[in-house]
């Protein structure tokens, strides 16, 4: 985010300013969803809605896992957040006391760390590298456990996953959720980028296990990062308690961003062909970042960032990311945000934006390079 304030700074200033820094589609919500919110604003009549969001969008989410993964789910299972990060803070603090140990990948999600600690939780950083297929597993999460001297209470997984993009398959997480269950450890599935999978076997958690907590979001397929409108899908025993927590914390998700919402469920074949977009960025840079000089750190297979190991020419990811900002006016996220270890020699580079954007970043970044 220190990147992207400073990116944006340069372009209000006239520089050219190309952002590869954050996960953010270049293309508008879904055509449905703006007229949705066009109509919902002419009647003017928005306010509070349950806690939990309206039981029109909550039952259209329903139907959306039985459309989309054939599973089956009451409607009273899903609570419409105000966007993923809602969606964290309430399970964190609904499943966890302050002192329990939570496990996520390294490299992983930043906020993950940051919200965990401040919540006085623990975090068990367990690497994910090849050798674990660059996701978690019950070895790497027993081996980690064992070196930090701690019992875990909660697993976090992303599939696909921020920045490595890795897709966790059906059999991956049905291990994860047999050792939860059977260590009595809560389970986390983060799947705000479902949908932005280019290959492997996307699965949603709820197709092996009803115990797991499921946190989606409207921000990345459906192109709704500024609406903050997301989803859980909640064990039916722990309905009432996120529930109570969200009273109190959000009162209730925004009734406009609900109702675009609802529609933007109906838009896949629009939200298809801006996938297609994220492909066709994809493949350039699978191709130009090594050509450069960048070796891919990790798959490609699902989200829409390539994380890339930058140390045949700096040892600062930071340092990286501020000279390249200000020399050449590109934007891109250092790994340090993601990995406190060795993210010191990596580095983040989304592909969200316009194909056009993402040629002339490779190719500025090259000239600069050479």
């Amino acid at each position: 985010m220190d990147v992207l304030a400073e990116a944006t700074k340069r372009r209000e200033a006239g520089y050219p300013v190309i952002s590869m820094a954050v996960g953010q589609p270049s293309h508008p919500a879904p055509k449905a969803a703006l007229e949705a919110a066009r109509a919902a604003l002419g009647h003017g009549r928005l306010g509070y809605t349950d806690a939990l969001g309206t039981s029109s969008l909550r039952t259209a989410i329903a139907r959306h896992y039985r459309t989309r993964y054939g599973v089956d789910i009451d409607p009273q299972r899903v609570a419409v957040t105000t966007g993923s990060s809602a969606g964290f803070n309430l399970a964190f603090l609904a499943l966890f006391d302050p002192g329990d140990c939570v496990a996520i990948a390294r490299p992983g999600y930043p906020a993950y760390r940051n919200i965990l600690a401040a919540l006085g939780l623990t975090v068990v950083e367990v690497e994910a590298d090849a050798e674990s297929g660059f996701t978690l597993t019950p070895q790497s999460l027993e081996a980690a456990a064992a070196k930090a001297g701690k019992r875990l209470d909660g697993v976090l997984l992303a599939s696909p996953a921020n920045p490595t993009g890795t897709v966790t398959g059906r059999a991956g997480l049905k291990a994860l959720a047999e050792y939860c269950h059977d260590n009595d450890i809560a389970f986390i599935s983060d799947e705000i980028y479902h949908g932005l999978t280019f290959a492997g076997e996307e699965t949603t958690a709820l197709a092996v296990t009803d115990e797991a907590v499921i946190i989606n979001s409207f921000s990345k397929y459906y192109c709704m990062t500024g609406w903050r409108i997301g989803w859980m899908v909640l064990p039916e025993s722990q309905v009432r308690a996120f529930e109570r927590i969200a009273q109190s914390l959000y009162i209730s998700p925004p009734e406009l961003s609900q109702i675009s919402a609802e529609a933007a469920l109906g838009s896949e074949a629009e939200l298809d062909v801006y996938k297609a977009s994220y492909g066709a960025n994809r493949d350039l840079l699978m191709k130009r970042l090594p050509e450069i000089g960048f070796t891919i750190a990790s798959p490609m297979d699902g989200a829409f960032y390539a994380y890339a190991d930058v140390s045949r020419f700096t040892n600062d990811s930071m340092d990286f990311a501020r000279k390249m900002l200000a020399e050449i006016s590109v934007a891109a996220t250092p790994g340090l945000d993601f990995d406190p270890l060795e993210g010191h020699r990596t580095m983040r580079f989304s592909y969200a934006g316009a194909e056009a954007d993402m040629v002339a970043a490779m190719d500025r970044i090259a000239r600069w390079l050479a």
